[in-house]
C-alpha cells in the first residue's frame, strides 16, 4: 500500500504572482500619474476633481488591461499545447473558489470607481434648477441692475449671465446689459449661468474648465462654475446641432476682478453691432455651389452685440 505524499506549497509560484501584481501595480499609479499631462490646462475649481477621476480610471484600467494581458501572454509561452496537439482540453469542472475571486475583484474596482464619481458629483454641484419655457427668451431685458462696487467675499457668484446659444454663434448678456460673443469671467469668483437655446441641443463645454452641460431647447438652465487660473480658454459646442456646428467656438477671458470690472465698464460705451458668424461664409460658399449635398439650414441671424470675440486671438486651452 502505497501512500501519497502531501501537496507541497508552491512557494516560488506565490512570489512569482506576487511580484508581478507588485509590478501591475506599480504601471498602474505610474500611468495614473501620467495622465495628469494628458490633459489641457486646469482652469476651474472642478479641473482636479476631473483629473482626479481620470486619474483613478486610467490607473485601474492599466492595471487590469496589463493582468489580462500578462495571464494570456503566460499562458502562450508557458501552458500552450505541443505541435501537432489536436486534443480538446481538460473537462474543468466549475470552481466556486476562482469564480468568488474573479467576481469580487471587479466588484470592489466598480464600487470604488462608484463611490469616487458620487463624492466627485457632490462636491462640483454645478447645477442649478431648470426652468421650462414655452417661447423664445428676453436677452436679459429683465437684468438691470449694475454690479455692485466691491465685494468683501472672494467667492460671492457673479450673474447670472446669460449663455444663449444658436445656429451658431454664441451670445452672453450681463447683469448690467453688456452683450458679447465673447465671455468674460473674474478669477476666483463662482460665476452662475442661465443656459438658453434659441433652436435646437447645444453644448457649453470649455475643456479647460473640464465641465460640460447639455443646452436644451425650451429649457432655462441654471449653472455654476468657478475659474481659477487667468486666460484665455476655448468654449465649444460639444452637441452636433447641425451642418456647420465646428464653428460654433469662442473664447472664455479669465482675468483679475479689477480687469473684468474696466471690461465691463468700457463695453457699455460701445454700440450694439451685428457680431459675425464663421457659419455664413460656409453656407454662401454652399450656395454659390449649388446647395448640392446633405440639405442644411441656414444660420441664425447674427446677435448684436457690444463686443465681438476675436478669431485670430491666442488661447490657452
Amino acid at each position: 500500500m502505497t501512500t501519497s505524499s502531501p501537496r507541497r506549497f508552491p512557494i516560488a509560484g506565490l512570489f512569482l504572482i506576487a511580484g508581478a501584481v507588485a509590478l501591475d501595480a506599480w504601471a498602474g499609479v505610474a500611468v495614473a500619474r501620467l495622465s495628469q499631462h494628458w490633459l489641457p490646462v486646469q482652469a476651474s475649481s472642478a479641473a482636479p476633481l476631473v483629473d482626479g477621476l481620470f486619474a483613478l480610471e486610467s490607473g485601474i484600467g492599466t492595471f487590469i488591461f496589463l493582468g489580462c494581458c500578462s495571464v494570456i501572454l503566460w499562458t502562450l509561452l508557458f501552458n500552450r499545447a505541443p505541435k501537432y496537439d489536436l486534443r480538446n482540453g481538460d473537462p474543468i469542472e466549475g470552481n466556486l473558489r476562482l469564480e468568488v475571486t474573479w467576481t469580487l475583484i471587479p466588484l470592489v474596482l466598480v464600487m470604488a470607481i462608484a463611490w469616487h464619481t458620487i463624492q466627485v458629483n457632490r462636491t462640483l454641484a454645478t447645477l442649478g434648477g431648470k426652468l421650462r419655457t414655452t417661447g423664445g427668451h428676453d436677452h436679459g431685458a429683465e437684468l438691470v441692475a449694475q454690479l455692485p462696487a466691491g465685494r468683501s467675499e472672494p467667492l460671492a457668484p457673479v450673474g447670472p449671465i446669460d449663455v444663449i446659444a444658436r445656429q451658431w454663434s454664441w451670445e452672453f448678456d450681463y447683469p448690467n446689459g453688456v452683450r458679447s460673443t465673447e465671455l468674460h469671467l473674474p478669477v476666483n469668483r463662482q460665476a452662475e449661468f442661465r443656459l438658453i437655446s434659441l433652436d435646437v441641443l447645444h453644448g457649453f463645454y470649455v475643456p479647460a474648465f473640464r465641465l460640460k452641460q447639455d443646452i436644451i431647447p425650451g429649457s432655462e438652465i441654471t449653472y455654476r462654475l468657478t475659474p481659477t487660473r487667468e486666460g484665455r480658454y476655448r468654449l465649444r459646442d460639444s452637441q452636433f446641432s447641425g451642418g456647420y456646428f465646428s464653428t460654433n467656438q469662442t473664447d472664455v477671458v479669465v482675468e483679475s476682478e479689477q480687469d473684468y470690472r474696466s471690461w465691463l465698464r468700457e463695453a457699455a460705451l460701445l454700440p450694439l453691432q451685428e457680431a459675425p458668424n464663421p457659419a455664413d461664409s460656409l453656407y454662401q460658399r454652399r450656395q454659390e455651389r449649388g446647395d448640392r449635398g446633405w440639405a442644411v439650414v441656414p444660420p441664425a441671424p447674427p446677435p448684436r452685440v457690444n463686443v465681438s470675440a476675436d478669431p485670430a486671438a491666442l488661447h490657452d486651452a
